[in-house]
């Protein structure tokens, strides 16, 4: 269970803002975040009513503005994944719950600011924005993780001789985050079942449509709202298809390209913690008349813990670079950044429990919350061993 998170040891360092990855609005972003995310205190006993209360301030702090573009009220011209890097970054430094409900918002609108209608686009990326609706990304199913093609939900015509164009869904997602506290879902259902990849679209679901149900929440280890979504005779809408029919596999994974450099922010954020902690531990632990940072066992330790953050740091703000610079599709860079810095984030984060020793393993501990809250980010959006595919496969076609 989640307390109130505790105050940082230090204030998480901004020397990285001097890179050249970054420009003066970046700057600008980082000097209002960093002292209002250190200031926030939310019991996250309850993760649900915790997840509300975070985009409640989130909104009200004009952070959710980036996650939409400036024509729907948001921050910045268009989705900025320096933005978004430097965001769940600084959040997940400080609550990594915090860090969930703000990158929920962006997945889940992204594939409407990326493919929505101006109706659509106009209906809820605003609402996004001010933290007025929740949004969630619904595309994993029991039988259809890293193989999305294996989906088997499906968006039949609810009246085939109608020209309205109203669908019919049946299926299951699981693994939604946001289920069950969402507004809507950005859903992901089969619409050529015979299609594969290439016969998948996308919908908008309002969380009240008659017909789906999302009232079977998951528990995991770093508790967040999930829940699996059941679809029975779910009837939307012609005005709910988001994009072109049969491209919603395309959309999702231009979604997930914008997203996936800031999991690897989420997950340095998480590591830059950690660093900090055991930095504070050595310092004011005592033991066979000394510090333990006085032992060289330790400075190596934590020199070895420096090196893993900064070089995650370095390949995602790369990424993040790429993207808003225009580059080509930059896919496998987002993977090289998604799956260093979470495989990196757990090794700094198991070395700062070891040095805490006994004292990590505690429940309520800071080194303890964040060993479970960093396990899943080594799976979701991607698990590592699909990034290393997606590496090595770009490494072939070059």
């Amino acid at each position: 269970m989640h307390a109130a998170t505790p105050a940082a040891p230090r204030p998480p360092s901004t020397a990285h803002l001097a890179l050249p990855f970054f420009d003066d609005a970046h700057r600008t972003l980082a000097e209002g975040l960093v002292p209002w995310a250190a200031a926030q205190e939310v019991d996250e006993a309850d993760d649900r009513a915790a997840c509300r209360e975070w985009v409640k301030r989130l909104g009200a702090g004009g952070w959710l503005r980036y996650c939409v573009p400036a024509a729907h009220g948001g921050a910045l011209p268009a989705l900025d994944s320096r933005a978004l890097v430097l965001l769940r970054e600084t959040l997940a430094y400080h609550s990594p719950l915090a860090d969930f409900a703000f990158a929920m918002q962006g997945l889940g609108s992204g594939a409407i600011t990326l493919a929505g209608s101006p109706a659509q686009q106009a209906h809820y990326l605003q609402g996004v924005a001010r933290g007025e609706l929740i949004a969630a990304f619904a595309l994993s199913e029991p039988e259809a993780g890293s193989d999305v093609g294996a989906m088997q939900t499906i968006a039949a015509r609810a009246h085939p001789e109608s020209a309205t164009g109203t669908s019919c869904l049946n299926g299951t997602k699981t693994w939604i985050s946001n289920g069950g506290i969402a507004d809507f879902y950005c859903v992901f259902a089969k619409t050529d079942p015979a299609g594969g990849t290439r016969g998948i679209s996308a919908f908008i679901v309002d969380a009240n449509t008659p017909g789906l149900d999302a009232s079977r929440h998951i528990h995991v280890m770093a508790p967040h709202p999930l829940a699996t979504l059941q679809f029975t005779d779910c009837i939307v809408p012609a005005t709910a298809l988001l994009g072109e029919e049969n491209g919603g596999f395309k959309l999702a994974m231009r979604t997930l390209d914008i997203f996936r450099a800031s999991v690897a922010a989420a997950a340095l954020g998480m590591a830059r913690r950690a660093l900090a902690e055991a930095v504070h531990h050595a310092r004011q632990r005592r033991m066979f008349g000394q510090t333990l940072a006085d032992f060289q066992l330790t400075q190596a330790k934590l020199g070895e813990m420096a090196a893993l953050v900064d070089s995650a740091a370095l390949l995602t703000y790369r990424a993040a670079w790429l993207r808003d610079t225009g580059q080509a599709r930059v896919t496998a860079e987002a993977a090289m950044a998604k799956m260093t810095a979470t495989e990196n984030a757990q090794r700094v984060i198991d070395m700062a429990l070891q040095l805490h020793g006994g004292r990590g393993v505690e429940v309520g501990s800071k080194v303890e919350s964040l060993y479970r809250d960093i396990r899943s980010l080594r799976i979701y959006e991607g698990a590592t061993e699909v990034q290393q595919l997606i590496i090595g496969k770009s490494l072939l076609q070059e």
